[in-house]
């Protein structure tokens, strides 16, 4: 009985350490080896490089200092923005994990060709969870987007 008792331990041991002994899984929003990193830009919408931000579905790349690790994506729709981290959220960061825009509408991934909808993050093929998204204040006065995690 003995036996049997350190047998069931070491087989509950064995399956509970390689479930959570994992260098790179899965949360609710993105892979854990995810980089945190701060994030805090001001956007001057009226400057001419934003203009794209002027209409719904324009969207422009952000890589300025504090813009994360890969930059952001900066998207205009019927209520406001989105804002994107660059870095894939279902795949560790390498060299081909760097989200792109393709065609004005989706976001690509080139490691895996996962794809999500510009306009709301909504995976389409493969990845199983949205784009990382930055909250944001917009200043309507001057016309200035903060953006920030």
């Amino acid at each position: 009985m003995k036996k049997f008792c350190i047998s069931i331990f070491y087989l509950f041991f064995l399956i509970f350490s390689s479930l959570t002994y994992q260098s790179c899984s899965r949360t609710q929003e993105t892979v854990s080896c995810f980089p945190d990193v701060a994030i805090q830009v001001t956007l001057n919408l009226n400057l001419p490089a934003y203009y794209p931000l002027q209409n719904i579905g324009g969207w422009i790349y952000v890589n300025e200092q504090s813009a994360g690790t890969r930059g952001l994506i900066v998207v205009r729709t019927s209520t406001g923005f989105k804002i994107y981290d660059r870095n894939a959220p279902h795949l560790c960061p390498d060299n081909n994990t760097t989200l792109e825009v393709v065609d004005n509408i989706k976001i690509y991934c080139p490691k895996d060709g996962a794809t999500w909808i510009l306009l709301t993050g909504q995976p389409t093929a493969i990845a199983q969870v949205p784009p990382k998204t930055y909250h944001y204040n917009l200043i309507s006065s001057t016309n200035t987007l903060s953006i920030f995690n």
